[in-house]
């Protein structure tokens, strides 16, 4: 890899150039109705005529820690009450679904590249996943409905892992050939078992040491958290488990525990996510020669048409053929396969292993994800329309608020909505007789802000922003959400 006569200052300014440029596009995407990510990836291509970029293993290395960012922030705002309810069709489609598109995909490479059949199903596997990044990034600005949002999520979060596994236990074969079937069989329950278990056990802990801990700053905890998700994939790999699988499910336990400085954490973690989401498409833009593109299209284009239309149908329809998805809904689910980031860090690893066709391998994957993201990517929400599963425009969030940081003072602010048949609903805010060091500072009803007085009398539905010590969350919490239900008697304060 070399630079045309760039020094440090010379870099540090074309970073900054790609950044700003990166932003922007990300701004008229939208309008523009093609996915950020076709953007950011021609944007890298373009600067390839000027910078000359080989390092796979550079790419790979960063592709990597991009992912682990994009796949924290995708699971910590990762609803569980919603991801629960589609557990089962979402690993099906993860390792079964992932396994009968790489066959079927890796059967027509085959015959369409002029490779080996280990080649073709290499290919497969590459191509055989959705990508995280591409996923989150485009149902972010749709409003599909929830059951389908949460699928499809759930699916990208947890298939990487097995394309991972795909991809690497083929090319042992391919370097390998004796090498024993069994081993690989075992050496997947591995990966996919304690990668699930260390997600469970670090989530588990990083939620008592970000709530436990007293940093100097609130800016802090969003680095903390991140260094913890890294850990977690660094662990996991050290075992040789799966570190994407291990994180994922870390940052659902995260997103979903009763977190200090949440908004701190989560603000923070999407601006990274995007940050790195650009950088990571356009330096995959920068590794592709587009002069090359041109010696595979026609192989690049039947591939990616009989990917979208029929390995991946086929993949979804039977792999969910015994769940209560409607035709429409699984069609939705088998357009909505968009490929990206992970396909392409996936085709660096033949590369980094020196295989014959690497090179032909990586440029198919390139092109295959390019046209997945501009066909499938541009007409997510009018198939969504026309299937009638979409739920109108995406709702926003009319309010937000923002928290000091209150160094190593153990108090903090906490966001509460009041449940359904609350106790104390219908009740002034003196009447709960709160402690002093209880203090509502908000309430927002009706997408309206509330300055809160002794009078202002709180109902269900209501978001309360309240200022309390850490010691006390569990309990305030229980008091504000009590309801008559459990059939105890509440005397209205806490102390």
């Amino acid at each position: 890899m070399y630079f045309w006569g760039f020094t440090v200052d010379h870099s540090i300014l074309l970073l900054s150039i790609l950044l700003v440029i990166g932003v922007l596009t990300a701004k008229f995407s939208t309008r523009l109705g093609v996915p950020s990510l076709v953007l950011f990836i021609i944007v890298g291509m373009v600067v390839s005529h000027y910078i000359y970029f080989d390092n796979a293993l550079l790419t790979q290395g960063f592709g990597i820690l991009a992912l682990i960012i994009i796949l924290f922030d995708g699971g910590v705002q990762t609803k569980w009450k919603d991801v629960k309810r589609v557990v089962r069709p979402s690993v099906s489609l993860a390792t079964f679904g992932v396994l009968i598109t790489t066959v079927l995909t890796g059967v027509l490479a085959k015959y369409i590249l002029g490779v080996t059949w280990l080649e073709g199903f290499l290919f497969g596997a590459i191509v055989g996943s959705t990508d995280a990044a591409a996923v989150f990034s485009v149902l972010g600005t749709q409003n599909i409905r929830q059951k389908l949002n949460s699928t499809l999520e759930a699916e990208s979060g947890s298939n990487d892992p097995m394309a991972i596994f795909l991809t690497v236990s083929i090319i042992e074969l391919i370097q390998h050939p004796d090498s024993p079937i069994l081993s690989l069989i075992l050496n997947f329950f591995w990966q996919m078992g304690i990668g699930l278990l260390l997600g469970l056990v670090l989530g588990k802990a990083s939620v008592w040491i970000i709530n436990r801990i007293n940093l100097d700053s609130s800016g802090l905890y969003p680095v903390l958290t991140l260094s913890l998700a890294a850990l977690t994939y660094g662990i996991s790999t050290f075992v040789e488990a799966s570190g994407l699988l291990a994180v994922y499910v870390m940052a659902v336990v995260v997103g979903n525990a009763d977190l200090t400085y949440r908004h701190t954490i989560v603000r923070f973690n999407e601006g990274f996510a995007w940050m790195m989401q650009i950088l990571m498409f356009i330096l995959l833009g920068l590794l592709v020669f587009p002069n090359q593109l041109l010696d595979i299209i026609w192989q690049g284009i039947l591939l990616s048409l009989l990917l979208m239309f029929v390995a991946r149908p086929l993949g979804v329809f039977l792999s969910m053929m015994f769940t209560k998805y409607s035709s429409k809904e699984k069609l939705f689910i088998s357009w909505a396969g968009l490929k990206g980031a992970v396909p392409i860090v996936l085709a660096t690893y033949p590369m980094m292993a020196g295989l014959e066709n690497s090179t032909l391998i990586f440029n198919v994957v390139f092109f295959v994800v390019l046209t997945s993201a501009l066909l499938q990517g541009a007409t997510i929400a009018p198939l969504a329309k026309f299937l009638n599963l979409s739920q109108g425009e995406k709702e926003t969030v009319p309010h937000s608020l923002e928290l000091v940081s209150m160094g190593k003072t153990k108090n903090e602010m906490i966001e509460l909505k009041l449940v359904e048949h609350a106790d104390i609903s219908g009740k002034s805010l003196e009447e709960l007789h709160l402690p002093e060091d209880i203090l509502v500072t908000a309430v927002i009803r009706d997408d309206k802000l509330l300055t809160p007085r002794g009078n202002t009398q709180i109902f269900a539905g209501d978001t309360l922003y309240i200022l309390i010590s850490k010691k006390k969350r569990d309990k305030v919490k229980a008091f504000f959400q009590k309801n008559t239900s459990d059939g105890d008697e509440r005397e209205g304060k806490t102390s």
